[in-house]
């Protein structure tokens, strides 16, 4: 056991954050830490840190216990180079030898030889640590975790004071990997990862010897690198054993017997209030009135099952736009003597939904701004399309606040001519109740600026939204229901996110930022990686920087091999779409059927349903029926399947190769 929290509690001011709560974190789990935002689990990382006192209940660590914390925002020592802050844990080793000394003496005291075998093998393994931390290989494995984490060779020796918070925090996730900690506590290490990093992360993790206690809000993250669920809800800790599509599940099961058992309790409580009211002033039946009495103030009630406060809101339908929303024409972009863009071309139309990959530093983001007009291009034409109104989402919130504004003034200057009452009622679906809409925004936490730029955007009616990790700050929940927004709103949205699950549920087109060139491919993030990734990784370099070779006819073959690529690519989506669909829509049904088999099965166990005349023949005869279903759907199921690998494979065959657009260009 590395660590052991017991009956703990913590009050902030007056508002209780949590209490009773208890944990056990044994070596090697890997442990996923949720709930929304402000309910407590920065605080509980702080007590387990022992930086602040629990205000009841105990805290246990195993002696010697090494805990590496990741918090959300740090300013770390500016005046060294990156590769000499991330390899600088002399204090971590030194605390080890000071570890090893310890063992040593109780060595030389010990006599007992059981515990002797036991101190050597604890002094091995401290030892095997030291000559790891600060090994010969040392620096190199320091160099491999910082070119992970996006980091370029040429960066190691620039000055921290150099990086942006975003690298900063990435730096400082390189050195806690890199000291090999017994426990790691993450708080949102993903925030300012691009999604490259993400999965290089995911896998490091997976690959770790440390416990790890991870605060996430992305969904696809923690299904990969947890093991178990601890949720913090209305001050409150409940644990499941499972990732997070687990807990999901589980937790729907448990507010369904929650439920029945709190309405099972109501009316238990019912019949004996009626009892009681009918019977205490009857001399014949007082007594027993009396002990209906007792039994209801000895009785333990259960609560009613609550649900968090959560942002609720959808994007009103905007005036429509023409189909062309916005064209880039030979656009370059130039920072100095850093080229971004050259000559690029882009057409988004009325219903795109684009989301932006590609590593950090790569351009999306400038990309978002040409499109947004908040960054002008140096070269080439930014064509705006017809009553197209564009509404811009800045990857970082206090760059579009007004820091002496309140909350409410914030949201008044865009909401146009909507009754204050209306615009109360607005911010209160974001949260902003009460005496929230008077708070300064230079006071509000990260979450509360993403949802105060959430609704000043929702006020502009744009048709037209350009969003820069609209998912940064916000806790799953608010992502659910900004992911369902989005998927419902009938505009154009770009969009730059690292959540894979987010631009599953929102994207219909991926553009890919790579080499200076865009490339723009159907469908969502599942579909760019099982069908475009692998050919867009074998372009070749020429044709990935767009850069024309030799004489005409070369450039000339390259436009008729690319334009028959798209042609292919656009092809094979079209038909593959209505396959696909309809194999995902059999796949519900299928669900659902087998959820009914097992109600039914359920009620032909109960000894009351063979008590009530023809019931459990009727029963029976829809058991039957749901099997025959099941068996139809799963034989359509099967059919389809092969039916979209018959269509993949024939698409195969037909697929555009490298030299076909020179030949075709050699014979015209």
């Amino acid at each position: 056991m590395l660590l052991t929290v017991n009956d703990v509690s913590k009050y902030l001011g007056k508002r209780e954050l949590f209490h009773g709560v208890s944990l056990h974190v044994h070596p090697g789990q890997r442990i996923g830490l949720i709930g929304v935002n402000g309910s407590g689990k920065s605080t509980l990382f702080q007590i387990l840190l022992g930086v602040i006192e629990p205000d009841s209940g105990s805290l246990a660590k195993t002696r010697g216990l090494r805990i590496g914390h990741l918090p959300q925002e740090m300013v770390p020592a500016r005046d060294k180079s990156v590769l000499a802050r991330a390899t600088d844990v002399h204090e971590d080793a030194q605390e080890l030898r000071a570890e090893l000394e310890s063992i040593q003496l109780e060595l030389d005291r010990e006599k007992d030889p059981g515990v002797l075998t036991a101190l050597a093998k604890k002094h091995a393994g401290a030892l095997e640590r030291v000559d790891h931390l600060v090994g010969y290989d040392f620096e190199a494995r320091a160099q491999k975790i910082l070119e992970g984490l996006g980091f370029r060779s040429s960066q190691f020796g620039i000055a921290v004071s150099e990086l942006s918070g975003g690298w900063v925090m990435r730096l400082e996730l390189a050195r806690l990997l890199l000291s090999e900690p017994d426990l790691l506590l993450l708080d949102e290490p993903t925030n300012h990862l691009d999604l490259e990093c993400l999965l290089w992360l995911e896998d490091y993790l997976l690959n770790c010897s440390s416990a790890f206690i991870l605060v996430s809000h992305d969904r696809a993250f923690l299904n990969k690198t947890i093991q178990r669920i601890i949720e913090i809800e209305q001050g409150a800790l409940h644990e499941y054993a499972g990732n997070y599509d687990f807990y999901l599940e589980e937790k729907a099961k448990r507010m369904e017997v929650r439920l029945a058992t709190y309405k099972n309790q109501q009316d238990r409580i019912r019949q004996l209030e009626r009892f009681i009211d009918r019977n205490r002033y009857d001399k014949k039946t007082a007594g027993q009135a009396q002990s209906r009495i007792k039994m209801l103030e000895r009785m333990e009630k259960v609560e009613a099952p609550g649900a968090e406060s959560q942002i609720h809101f959808s994007f009103p339908s905007p005036a429509r736009s023409g189909k062309r929303v916005i064209e880039l024409r030979d656009v370059s972009k130039s920072y100095g003597d850093a080229n971004v863009y050259s000559g690029i071309d882009l057409v988004i139309e009325r219903g795109d939904k684009i989301a932006f990959l590609g590593p950090n530093g790569a351009g999306k983001s400038t990309l978002l701004k040409i499109l947004a007009g908040v960054v002008l291009p140096s070269s080439g034409e930014l064509k705006v399309g017809f009553h197209t109104t564009a509404g811009y989402y800045a990857q970082h919130q206090w760059e579009q606040l007004n820091l002496d504004a309140t909350v409410f003034e914030e949201a008044l200057w865009v909401c146009g001519d909507m009754l204050q009452t209306q615009l109360r009622g607005l911010l209160g679906a974001f949260l902003f109740r009460g005496e929230d809409v008077l708070k300064k925004t230079a006071v509000l936490s990260g979450g509360e600026k993403a949802r105060l730029v959430l609704c000043k955007l929702l006020l502009q009616r744009a048709n037209f939204l350009l969003l820069d990790e609209p998912t940064n700050h916000l806790d799953i929940s608010s992502r659910v229901v900004l992911e369902k927004a989005l998927a419902d709103f009938p505009g154009t949205i770009c969009f730059i996110s690292h959540d894979r699950r987010f631009i599953n549920g929102v994207a219909n087109k991926i553009l890919v930022v790579k080499s200076g060139r865009i490339h723009i491919f159907p469908g969502n993030y599942d579909d760019f990686q099982r069908i475009w990734k692998t050919r867009l990784d074998v372009l070749p370099q020429n044709a990935a920087k767009g850069k024309p070779e030799g004489d005409g006819s070369g450039a000339k073959a390259r436009t008729v091999q690319k334009r028959a690529e798209a042609e292919w690519r656009t092809e094979l989506f079209r038909v593959r779409r209505p396959v696909q669909d309809r194999i995902e829509s059999i796949e519900r049904d299928l669900d659902s059927c087998h959820a009914e088999l097992e109600r039914l099965r359920e009620r032909l166990a109960d000894a009351e349903t063979y008590r009530q005349g023809r019931l459990a023949v009727e029963i029976q005869s829809q058991y039957r029926q749901a099997q025959n279903t099941i068996h139809e759907l799963t034989c359509q199921w099967e059919a389809k399947v092969l039916e979209l690998e018959q269509i993949e494979e024939n698409f195969r065959s037909r697929e555009p190769e490298a030299g076909s657009g020179r030949q075709e260009a050699k014979r015209r």
